[in-house]
């Protein structure tokens, strides 16, 4: 007996389609990785099982990127399994080529993307032969029962669906085209000068990085204008309301030179300060007539959230980041079954769905959710579940519709996750509520005086009935209720107010706000409405810059490749994301940095769709221009990129000249009517850019650093310090990377520390400790005037595993023991990433790592230790090399147990003085140390204008022996407290 097997794109879905045809066609056994009965094998993919490579030939491996392999046009792809979906396609696969299964149906999502799972899938399962069975399509957008039996009844042809098909194939294949090549290429051009400067570019990311760096031009180039505005308050009978003048015969001006008008031109702004006196002069003490429009409004609740509106809102209410709202709706609908499939881009429901919601409704309303439960049941008992075309409508349902809870009530829900389920819930249950009722009032209060009219607009709004706004916590406003300012107090018809003062108020213009997460979302949401081409912005109306389930790993992705920095909310370009911008218009390819060129493709793919545009001449096209950006890149044989560039405030340090930026280089271009002295260093050693106030710091400071951000030639990240030294034979500065390994440590050189504030107290003898080369060192552990031959060994690195150790956090360490947790580690072992504290191990003596724990028991890195205090003279150098002589994997002949080393510093008896702050058991030096720092932060005794001085209260005082210590003679003065019991 033969079988028809059903490919659907979730396990979800392949669930509801059993129970759908469970009815009509029998019981399903469950098994492993599929359903079967006598008719049908059910199973799943999980997403992408399947993507596209060039064939072994055409690829490149990552150091040999050149434009002598470029382009890389191969004539067909190959397919490769995503990595960690192998065992889910296997399960596929073996179903596929099972011989009593003679039909496939390709049930997944209906869309391109859908189609193009499917299509890829059953291309791999195939091999070179084929599979050679017939395929159906399952075209869904509802998955209610009775729905997905309806489109078993009406399954598409392979023929009805080979546009879709041709589609979905031609937009993988153009992006790899384009992201590939464009990426090598401009890779290849940045790295004319050595080293491996990684450039990525795409159809999407690169347009999405094209908006933020234009909003930081329109930034850097903004110049503050200053205005007035003129701020009265009237006295009335029933008492004072607030108001501000506006010009009732402004006009908006006219378009400039760029053809946008200034939006800062507004009626309610005055431009002169003498101008705005005079209306406030002319206005104060004055009675004013009054005239008033009151009306109602009434506002609706937003729509249903798709996966781009949930991420913006979220950002803007929660700080989530669009990679975290992704990660949190995908964790409430595949672990707690509580939401519906979140990657949509709909807003709206399937017209079938009303019963589905009405039992939603219901769950929600006996749900024991105190604070929603109630809203929930007075829709029920009120009958709000209807039908209406803004929340039921077929023809808005894409692939997948609306974020909506399903029938399931979750629990054991992460604080995230309550927070964005009950963001969904509070959405779900809004759009069925009735609309909020406002009355709005436009008041407008005019003084004359010496024939002239001054009005003054005053507005407000109060709440007449919440209606949905009540689910978000929002209440009706009395009319004598003044808490939100809105309302204005009554004044008679024909009353005669006075102007009991007049204001001015001084502001500046200010710059465009940078994006956050949130509206860059809306940016690529809405970036077909840029676009002047009507068809091109028609085409994508609905698309916009990627998909909602992309956006997220595209503004990641730019973040990863150092293009946009996170501070805050805030999204900010680096110099990288600038010089790539350049390098695109230089070059003459800005069609990578605009949306146009998504649009274009939409628009060709439409009609590829539709069957009036054949794949082969959209494959063409896609060719010629990969093989134009990789000409104009490899052709371009100018020595630098026009740009606009920054000009260095520091001097030229060989000869005083002006050093100016050029696309590679900061270059000396001498004094006034000099040459320049040949001084220059490069923008991007290896491939990490210098933003401006770096290479400012550089120049002037002679060293910058430990930065992140390099990479070696084999592509391997690094952290270093950045130098200029004098080149003796050159007779001119370069730049080099300093790692910190000390090579003239044994010169035995004297070091002056004079001119440095300390960073602590040393953790083993209590002298200060500074910052010397790339290291923090105790004073008495390196040559001084004060102590030729050094006597202590504390030393510990600046850049620890790739990770930084800021000052403030070194200055933590040797205060309290313990630096915050830091997330920047990276194993020299498994080159993975993770976090650690540091801490001063005082049995050990050295720092080491300590790790937080962690829910679920996960594993850590192997606990390394570093910087251990070594016997004076011995270097960084030495040390390493010590540690290549021992064989790792060699095991420790059996030793004798050893007695336990005593504790340094371990059972010490405190003063009299000294345990009327910390108590009178025996206590280790360290410990001490730890205790009456936390004693000076609880009582806040750190001095407000110097955090290094310490004030003493009534129970330091007989432990300081004065007023004030600064935080480096705590260990000295314990030592004095201190006694073997």
């Amino acid at each position: 007996m033969t079988k028809t097997l059903v490919i659907a794109e979730k396990p979800s879905v392949a669930q509801d389609i059993v129970r759908a045809l469970t009815p009509v066609a029998g019981k399903f056994d469950k098994h492993d990785e599929h359903f079967e009965n006598e008719s049908y094998v059910v199973t799943s993919a999980v997403g992408h099982l399947v993507e596209i490579q060039a064939p072994e030939e055409f690829d490149v491996k990552r150091g040999k990127w050149s434009f002598a392999n470029l382009p890389v046009i191969p004539p067909h792809f190959d397919l490769k399994p995503v990595d960690k979906t192998k065992t889910r396609l296997n399960a596929v696969v073996k179903q596929a080529k099972r011989k009593d299964v003679t039909q496939l149906i390709n049930a997944c999502d209906a869309g391109r993307e859908g189609e193009l799972i499917f299509r890829l899938i059953e291309q791999y399962a195939g091999g070179k032969t084929g599979l050679n069975k017939p395929v159906k399509r399952l075209w869904l957008q509802s998955m209610t029962p009775q729905a997905i039996r309806d489109g078993f009844d009406a399954l598409r042809s392979e023929k009805q669906m080979q546009g879709l098909a041709d589609a979905a194939r031609s937009r993988s294949e153009a992006d790899w085209l384009v992201g590939i090549n464009g990426t090598r290429a401009m890779t290849a051009f940045n790295s004319r000068d050595g080293g491996f400067f990684l450039t990525t570019v795409g159809r999407v990311q690169t347009p999405t990085l094209s908006v933020v760096v234009e909003r930081e031009e329109k930034i850097r180039k903004f110049v503050s204008r200053d205005y007035w505005e003129i701020h009265g308050v009237f006295q009335a009978e029933a008492g004072q309301y607030p108001g501000k003048w506006f010009d009732a015969n402004f006009k908006k001006p006219p378009p400039g030179p760029d053809g946008t008008a200034d939006a800062e031109i507004r009626p309610d702004r005055v431009w002169s300060e003498r101008e705005a006196r005079e209306i406030a002069d002319a206005a104060r003490g004055k009675p004013a007539t009054v005239t008033e429009e009151s009306k109602p409004t009434t506002q609706a609740s937003p729509m249903l959230f798709d996966l781009t509106s949930l991420q913006r809102e979220a950002n803007g209410r929660f700080g989530f980041s669009a990679k975290t709202t992704l990660a949190l709706a995908q964790s409430l609908y595949e672990r707690h079954k509580a939401l519906t499939y979140p990657r949509t881009d709909s807003r709206a429901l399937p017209e079938d769905y009303l019963p589905v919601v009405k039992d939603t409704m219901k769950m929600l309303a006996d749900s024991g959710m105190k604070h929603l439960a109630p809203f929930a049941q007075q829709a029920v008992d009120g009958s709000y579940v209807k039908p209406n075309k803004r929340i039921f409508d077929n023809a808005k349902v894409s692939d997948h519709f609306a974020i909506i809870p399903t029938l399931q009530a979750p629990s054991g829900l992460s604080d995230a996750e309550q927070k964005l389920y009950d963001f969904v819930v509070r959405r779900f249950m809004s759009v069925f509520f009735p609309s909020a009722e406002f009355q709005v009032t436009t008041r407008i209060s005019t003084v004359e005086t010496n024939g002239k009219k001054y009005p003054f607009r005053s507005d407000g709004k109060v709440l007449v009935k919440p209606g949905w706004l009540a689910i978000w916590g929002k209440e009706a406003v009395n009319d004598d209720d003044e808490k939100d300012g809105k309302n204005l107090v009554v004044v008679k018809p024909g009353e005669t107010v006075k102007t009991e003062s007049a204001d001015l108020k001084a502001l500046k213009t200010r710059p465009p706000a940078r994006y956050s997460e949130a509206t860059l979302l809306g940016a690529m949401e809405g970036a077909g409405k840029t676009i002047d081409d009507d068809e091109l912005r028609e085409a994508m109306q609905e698309k916009g810059l990627g998909t909602p389930a992309t956006r997220a790993a595209t503004i990641e992705g730019l973040i990863t490749e150092k293009y946009m920095l996170r501070e805050g909310r805030e999204l900010i370009p680096t110099a990288k994301a600038f010089q790539l911008m350049t390098l695109l218009r230089g070059l003459g390819v800005e069609e990578l940095s605009k949306a146009e060129l998504t649009g274009e493709w939409e628009y060709k793919l439409a009609q590829m769709e539709k069957g009036a545009l054949s794949r082969d001449a959209f494959m063409r096209e896609i060719a010629e221009m990969t093989e134009h950006i990789v000409k104009k890149a490899k052709e371009y044989d100018r020595d630098t990129v026009p740009g606009d560039y920054a000009t260095l405030s520091t001097p030229c340090p060989n000869c005083g000249g002006v050093v100016k930026e050029n696309y590679r280089r900061y270059t000396c271009t001498g004094k006034a009517g000099q040459e320049p002295c040949g001084f220059s260093f490069g923008k991007s050693p290896a491939g990490r850019t210098f933003e401006v106030a770096e290479a400012e710091a550089l120049l002037r400071d002679k060293h910058i650093g430990p930065l992140e951000g390099f990479r070696s030639k084999a592509g391997w990240p690094f952290t270093s310090e950045i130098v200029l030294k004098f080149d003796e034979e050159a007779k001119n500065w370069k730049l080099e990377f300093d790692f910190g390994d000390d090579k003239n440590a044994d010169t035995g050189e004297i070091v002056d520390f004079s001119e440095q504030d300390t960073v602590g107290p040393c953790p083993i003898c209590g002298a200060p400790v500074f910052e010397h080369g790339s290291n923090y060192v105790c004073e008495k552990s390196v040559p001084t005037n004060a102590q030729p031959t050094p006597s202590c060994t504390f030393k510990t690195g600046k850049i620890i595993l790739q990770q930084p150790v800021e000052r403030a956090q070194m200055e933590k360490l040797l205060a309290t023991g313990k630096t915050d947790l830091l997330d920047k580690f990276v194993s020299m072992r498994t080159r993975r990433a993770f976090k650690a504290f540091l801490t001063w191990n005082a049995e050990e003596g050295k720092v080491t790592f300590e790790f937080a724990p962690r829910e679920g028991g996960s594993k850590f890195p192997p606990r390394k230790t570093f910087a251990k205090a070594a016997p004076a003279g011995k270097t960084a150098a030495a040390k390493k090399v010590a540690a290549k002589k021992t064989p790792a994997a060699k095991k420790a002949p059996a030793a004798k147990k050893a007695a336990a080393p005593r504790k340094p510093g371990a059972g010490l008896k405190p003063s009299d003085s000294l345990a009327a702050v910390i108590g009178a058991e025996p206590v280790a030096r360290t410990e001490v140390i730890k205790k009456l720092w936390d004693y000076i932060k609880a009582n806040g005794l750190q001095d407000t204008a110097n955090k290094r001085a310490i004030n003493a209260d009534a129970k330091l005082k007989p432990v300081f022996g004065k007023d004030q210590v600064t935080m480096f003679e705590l260990a000295g003065i314990v030592g004095k407290h201190l006694s073997a019991p």
